[in-house]
């Protein structure tokens, strides 16, 4: 039976779309092709039939976890002030329901250790994926009116969101790292959310210590 161009591209993106979640679960070293295959409901065997080897595969899934992250940074940059921008990417972030469904959320944070081991064109399509998300990020966040600081302080604040919740991910004490999660929001926030008790249009957090909106992350 012969299928039209458009079934091998909708296979194409339903492989996609469960490496990129099982990259994110599992970890890239730890994901299989046979487990990626099988999420999308196919057989191993078709798998050379859209990509050339795993690293294609990787590369791909990369680029396609990143572009789903774009919704989420436009609601970030509807934002009207930079410390509601800020407050409401640090309590995303740092939720305790995105520190527990790795599989749907954050790419940097689930593979970033896993591309310090890899090699050719995995590792370019992930560095030239993240180098697209930073420019989007510092648009969306707008920290500083001043390009190369507003740079500065999107890469200070990215780089303190993902140690934090590696490091809450990586422990075993749910307590420990709740309170981590707790400990680090309330930190982020001083620094970059200071406007935020100033202006009667900044919503206050409720008592759990996060905004209702901080399941974003797990559209992604």
């Amino acid at each position: 039976m012969r299928y039209p161009p458009s079934h091998k591209l909708a296979t194409r993106r339903r492989i996609v779309a469960a490496a990129s979640a099982a990259f994110r679960e599992q970890g890239v070293a730890e994901t299989g092709l046979d487990d990626v295959m099988r999420r999308a409901g196919l057989t191993h065997g078709g798998f050379y039939s859209h990509f050339s080897d795993k690293s294609e595969l990787i590369a791909e899934a990369c680029a396609d976890a990143f572009e789903a992250a774009v919704p989420n940074l436009d609601r970030i940059a509807s934002m009207p002030t930079a410390a509601q921008r800020a407050r409401l990417l640090i309590d995303s972030y740092l939720a305790v329901r995105h520190r527990d469904n790795r599989g749907a959320g954050c790419l940097l944070v689930a593979v970033g250790a896993d591309m310090a081991r890899l090699r050719g064109s995995a590792r370019t399509g992930y560095t030239q994926g993240f180098r697209r998300h930073l420019d989007r990020l510092c648009a969306a966040l707008r920290l500083d009116e001043r390009p190369e600081e507003n740079r500065e302080r999107v890469l200070r604040l990215l780089s303190s969101l993902v140690g934090a919740l590696l490091l809450a991910r990586a422990i075993d004490d749910e307590s420990a790292s709740t309170a981590m999660l707790a400990s680090i929001r309330r930190q982020l926030r001083d620094e970059f959310c200071r406007e935020s008790s100033k202006r009667a249009t900044s919503r206050p957090a409720p008592a759990g210590g996060f905004l209702p909106s901080h399941d974003f992350f797990l559209s992604v």
